[in-house]
């Protein structure tokens, strides 16, 4: 793979002037219609092409459930407000996948099951409302580890596969937004991450992924949110800079979403003040080698392959000017981790979701569970990851706050501005190893950041294996750094530009 290819096709774009669809960003799609090279229906008729050929047909990469019926009559509405009064704000005609997790109206929220295939909420999800008012176009919706969890297989869909080997898993559960982005199916993409949904997809698709701090975004309109805590949206992108430009809108106040009360005053007014290439410069950052994935395999030559990947990673930070620092051990990380629990009250982040809609599917979860088509629901065969009950619970947040003071302490004593660890420690598994014997999910995620709910983590592409496979480090910091973890990304992804496009969706005849 060479490891520079995805920015010089962003170069190539900057330096001819002429439109190029591949690897496109944000800027790049404003100034072609800026300068006439294209329109937003245009774009999206591009990029409901690539869909066609390559998630429908062709390696049928399988990433997308639902195109939006209305993109189109969107992208003209939005050529009009164009010729009228130029960009309509900051994702003005920027075609957006998001997980089928997120409602957005006028499409169903299947969560990846045949069980809710013909829900269609009545509402958008306090995110994509944001997203429209930003100027954003929703283009589709993507696949999902079904009830979003575990890889990405599901009842309703299959399984999606990787775009780097259409053998193996995307991860998941935000495995559809991942493997999209990446194989060029839009422009950028929305993730949930509750466990490790959004930095694994983006780990073994080769592109970026933050979960921010706990309260900066909102979940409101989103399966699975309040009063659970682990849980945020995220941008899954192809570059720091259209990640950071994605946060600016999704960021904010949601009174339906009491998380978000602790995000007040807490975001920069823009996260592209954090885009520094010489970020990395004087910065602490300790390196983390203490194995904490689950269910990962240490002494296997799968593991030992990303950790080449990972070590060369760290000696590319120093040489980009950090100070690199090996981590002590984290007193007891293994047996903290496995304390993970959840507090029970599915059924009121239940009543919450659905009742936002006139017309709920269910009218509870045991409903739901005794529709006819709930036994074909993909089950993960793997141990679970989380415990139930309030003693588990207790045990828990026991757990957690010991884990967040030694976490702190390290960092506080070595003075380190991050902490960097391997996204995952295994490369992406193979779908027949995930839907049959040894039931691999999950298999090396690294789970920390949401265990401890109030720390961000960013994924940013590290490179490839010897196999091929695309692997990412993650940036750790303290409560609401997110500013400098997208600072320390942007800066590791301008020194090394691993970033780079699967051969499996290459250009189209006649694609810009």
């Amino acid at each position: 793979m060479d490891g520079k290819r995805g920015r010089a096709l962003t170069a190539a774009q900057q330096k001819t002037g002429r439109f190029c669809l591949q690897e496109t960003t944000i800027a790049g799609i404003q100034q072609a219609f800026a300068d006439g090279s294209i329109s937003a229906r245009q774009l999206v008729e591009l990029y409901l092409n690539r869909i066609e050929a390559y998630d429908r047909n062709g390696p049928q990469i399988n990433s997308i459930i639902t195109v939006n019926p209305q993109a189109l009559e969107d992208a003209d509405r939005l050529d009009r407000d164009f010729g009228n009064n130029g960009l309509t704000g900051p994702l003005h005609g920027v075609p957006v996948i998001l997980k089928d997790q997120m409602d957005a109206r006028g499409m169903p929220t299947t969560l990846g099951s045949v069980v809710f295939r013909d829900y269609f909420p009545d509402r958008d999800c306090f995110v994509t409302e944001k997203l429209r008012q930003a100027g954003a176009i929703i283009l589709a919706k993507a696949t999902l580890g079904e009830l979003g969890r575990g890889d990405t297989h599901g009842s309703l869909f299959g399984s999606t596969r990787n775009p780097y080997d259409l053998a193996r898993t995307p991860g998941g559960s935000s495995g559809g937004p991942g493997a999209s982005v990446s194989a060029n199916l839009g422009a950028v993409a929305i993730g949930q991450e509750g466990f490790a949904s959004i930095r694994r997809p983006a780990a073994w698709n080769g592109v970026t992924g933050i979960r921010p701090t706990a309260g900066l975004v909102s979940r409101g309109g989103v399966y699975a949110g309040w009063p659970g805590q682990p849980g945020s949206l995220g941008p899954l992108t192809r570059s720091v800079t259209d990640l950071a430009k994605m946060l600016d809108v999704m960021v904010g106040y949601d009174p339906d979403d009491p998380m978000t009360s602790f995000g007040v005053g807490q975001a920069p007014e823009t996260f592209t003040d954090s885009l520094d290439g010489d970020g990395l410069k004087g910065v602490r950052i300790g390196v983390m080698t203490q194995s904490m994935g689950f269910h990962s395999e240490p002494d296997s030559d799968d593991f030992r392959l990303v950790s080449q990947v990972f070590d060369r990673a760290a000696a590319e930070l120093e040489s980009a000017g950090a100070t690199v620092i090996p981590m002590p051990e984290i007193p007891r990380l293994t047996e903290l981790l496995a304390n993970r629990a959840s507090d029970g009250r599915n059924d009121e982040a239940w009543d919450r979701y659905y009742g936002r809609s006139e017309n709920p599917p269910y009218a509870s979860p045991e409903a739901m569970m005794q529709s006819p088509d709930y036994a074909k629901v993909h089950r993960s065969k793997y141990a679970g990851t989380a415990l139930t009950g309030p003693a588990a619970y207790a045990e828990y947040l026991l757990a957690r706050e010991e884990l967040m003071f030694s976490v702190m302490k390290i960092m506080a004593d070595a003075q380190l501005d991050a902490i960097v660890h391997k996204t995952v420690e295994h490369q992406p598994t193979l779908i027949a190893e995930g839907v049959g014997p040894p039931y691999y999910d999950m298999r090396g995620t690294t789970h920390i950041n949401t265990y401890l709910v109030h720390v961000p983590s960013i994924a940013v592409p590290a490179g490839f294996t010897s196999a091929g496979l695309p692997v990412g480090i993650t940036f750790l910091g303290r409560p609401f750094s997110d500013p400098t973890m997208v600072k320390l990304a942007y800066a590791y992804e301008q020194a090394t530009g691993h970033r780079s496009p699967p051969d499996s969706a290459p250009p189209l005849p006649g694609e810009p």
